[in-house]
């Protein structure tokens, strides 16, 4: 077995480690993950992975802020291809969904309380999840700009239990994959005022 230094050169070796761990997860899921399992897939010693992570649970962190930051890309591509509110709404809801469908052990990771408390999230996590809050809000803001701002709150709690809920019933094959009607109805209930409902 080759050893860090002799296949990495210095920087390389925690992407490395990160990339052997996360076709690892695709492949068996999140219980199976070791150390030594990354480390043999990775191609090095398996004391190797201890300079970057210092337990299993520091390189699921490490996986979980990977996944949360692509995530994160492809919402914000996908509402930054939209002009109006609603259409913008419906693609971050879609773009969610989607990335459960695609990554649905890395999708799994980003949100299992025992790898990144939402309570005490790491430094490394902690703006990735306030971003990822930040987009759901300004969504929800865009198609309800004159909404009181308690009723707001809990629209943007709606939205993201709505497209949390969708990603975990389709990766887990309780509902079609297509969730587009879902958030069409959403902003049609955002919309109506409270009195008209």
């Amino acid at each position: 077995m080759s050893t860090s230094g002799s296949r990495y050169h210095h920087g390389d070796l925690a992407a490395a480690l990160l990339d052997a761990a996360d076709a690892l997860l695709s492949e068996r899921g999140a219980n199976a993950l070791s150390l030594r399992e990354v480390a043999r897939r990775a191609g090095v010693s398996h004391n190797a992975p201890y300079h970057h992570f210092a337990d299993r649970k520091a390189l699921m962190n490490g996986l979980a802020q990977r996944h949360l930051r692509r995530m994160l890309e492809a919402e914000r591509e996908a509402v930054e291809a939209e002009a109006a509110p609603d259409a913008r709404v419906r693609a971050l809801g879609l773009a969610y969904v989607r990335y459960a469908q695609r990554h649905p052990h890395g999708f799994a990771i980003v949100f299992d309380p025992e790898i990144c408390d939402p309570a005490a999230p790491t430094e490394a996590m902690a703006p990735l999840i306030r971003a990822n809050e930040e987009l759901l809000a300004d969504a929800v803001a865009g198609i309800a700009p004159d909404m009181a701002e308690s009723e707001r709150r809990h629209a943007e709690s709606g939205f993201w239990a709505l497209v949390h809920g969708l990603a975990q019933l389709s990766v887990a094959g309780h509902i079609p994959p297509d969730a587009a009607v879902a958030f069409d109805a959403l902003v049609a209930v955002i919309r109506t005022p409270p009195a008209r409902r």
